[in-house]
C-alpha cells in the first residue's frame, strides 16, 4: 500500500470513530497556550537528585556547529562559527528525515545557530573527550586549533575525526521547560574513515564501550 492509500485508510478510520476531519485530511488540534509554570505547580524534586537519577541513562555525545556570518575582518556584524557540546540529541523521523537536539534557553550559542538557520551534528568518537570539553566551555574560541571543513550543504563546521556527521536545516523549534527542542531536517549525512567506538556520557563522566 502506497502513502496515498495509507493516508486514505487512516482518514476513513478517524471518520468511523467520530474524529474531526476536513477535506483531504484530519483537522489539526488547536495549539495550547504557552505560559510559565507556577510555583504551586512545581513537583517537589531536588534538582541535584533529578540530575543524579537521570545521569544513569547513558547517552552518546555530539558537537552541534553552525557557520559564521560574513568573513573575518569584514566589519561589524561578522562572527566566526558557533558550536556547543550536546548530549541531548536523537533521531526523530525517517520520512521526512528529521533529527532533534535540546538546548538550554540560557545558551549563548543557540542564538547564533538560530540566526544561521542551519547546523551540523558531529557525532564524537571515544577518543574525543577533550574535544568535547573544549566545546562545553563558554566564552572561549572553541574552534582554535580544531581542524574542520565545511559540511556539503550548510557549510557548518564538520570536525575532523568525528565518526559521523549530519548536515541539517532548522525545521521547527518547540518549548520544553527551561530548554528548547530544535528539530532539524537532514540535508546530507555520512561517516568518516575514523573507525572508533562512540564517546559515551554516564553519571557525569565520559567513557566508551567495553569489548
Amino acid at each position: 500500500m502506497g502513502h496515498a492509500g495509507m493516508a486514505a485508510t487512516v482518514v476513513r478510520y478517524l471518520r468511523s470513530v467520530g474524529a474531526p476531519t476536513v477535506a483531504g485530511g484530519v483537522e489539526a488540534l488547536p495549539r495550547p497556550e504557552l505560559r510559565a509554570v507556577g510555583d504551586d505547580e512545581r513537583a517537589p524534586l531536588d534538582p541535584g537528585e533529578f540530575r543524579r537519577v537521570l545521569g544513569h541513562f547513558a547517552t552518546g555525545v555530539t558537537v552541534i556547529t553552525a557557520p559564521g556570518t560574513g568573513s573575518e575582518g569584514s566589519g561589524a556584524g561578522s562572527e566566526g562559527p558557533a558550536g556547543f557540546a550536546c548530549q541531548s540529541f536523537s533521531s526523530l523521523s525517517l520520512d521526512p528525515p528529521l533529527v532533534a537536539f535540546m538546548v538550554a534557553r540560557t545558551s549563548t550559542t543557540w542564538p547564533r545557530i538560530a540566526r544561521a538557520g542551519v547546523f551540523c551534528v558531529n557525532v564524537l568518537g571515544a577518543d574525543q573527550g577533550e574535544l568535547c570539553r573544549g566545546f562545553a566551555v563558554s566564552g572561549a574560541d572553541k574552534f582554535a586549533g580544531v581542524p574542520h571543513e565545511p559540511s556539503p550543504v550548510s557549510g557548518s563546521p564538520r570536525l575532523t575525526g568525528a565518526p559521523a556527521w549530519i548536515d541539517c536545516t532548522v525545521h521547527t523549534v518547540h518549548t520544553g521547560g527551561d530548554h528548547l527542542i530544535v528539530v532539524g531536517r537532514v540535508d546530507a549525512l555520512g561517516t568518516s574513515a575514523y573507525e572508533t567506538g562512540p564517546l559515551l556520557f554516564h553519571r557525569g563522566r565520559f567513557g566508551g564501550l567495553a569489548d
